[in-house]
């Protein structure tokens, strides 16, 4: 049996707004060559209509393919590198079958996974499955924020994606925070009402 080999990877990390959110992808080598052919690589480096077919192609090829989250309230609790972890690890954790093999994007390994894993700084350009997940999971995440910009539409967030553009920032200064800013990070701290107490 060849060996199953997942690729993990996160997005939103420096967003404002929303949750971060990790894709977790197993594929074949076929699948790996026919992906690579097709145009998969870091989901940054592409258009979003091109991301969202391609993230159709990964999840009808894929052997497994996962998304899992870490909310808003773990990263003001945790910070955002241990709830990108958390999310990472919580997306191999659903994947089935279990990979023998994960290659994590980045310098951090997972605590506490009990799965063989391998560090891959810039994997997303290097690694066609981590550029998988990469595209999986950021496709998942700008459709997850564009739901929520409806809810809150005084934050631009269907253009920005929770980033802190300069008009996110602006109506963060204007109406402050909402429920999914992320009250850890800087310029929602800002955003906050003086205590005068």
């Amino acid at each position: 049996m060849p060996q199953l080999i997942a690729g993990i990877d996160e997005v939103g990390r420096g967003a404002l707004f929303g949750p971060v959110v990790a894709g977790a992808v197993i594929l074949s080598d076929e699948a790996i060559t026919a992906l690579t052919a097709a145009g998969v690589r870091d989901s940054k480096q592409l258009r979003p209509l091109m991301r969202k077919r391609l993230a159709q192609e990964i999840r009808a090829m894929a052997l497994s393919c996962q998304v899992a989250v870490a909310s808003v309230q773990e990263i003001d609790r945790l910070n955002i590198l241990q709830a990108s972890l958390l999310a990472m690890k919580r997306s191999i954790l659903k994947l089935k079958p279990p990979p023998d093999l994960c290659l994590i994007d980045g310098n951090q390994p997972i605590r506490d996974l009990l799965i063989p894993q391998q560090t891959v700084i810039k994997g997303d350009q290097t690694s066609t499955v981590i550029a998988a997940a990469s595209i999986v999971a950021k496709v998942w995440r700008d459709e997850l924020i564009v739901r929520l910009a409806d809810k809150y539409r005084e934050y631009d967030l269907s253009n920005n994606k929770g980033y802190g553009t300069k008009k996110h920032r602006q109506a963060l200064q204007r109406y402050g925070p909402s429920r999914q800013h992320r009250l850890s990070f800087t310029p929602c701290q800002l955003s906050l009402p003086l205590d005068l107490t």
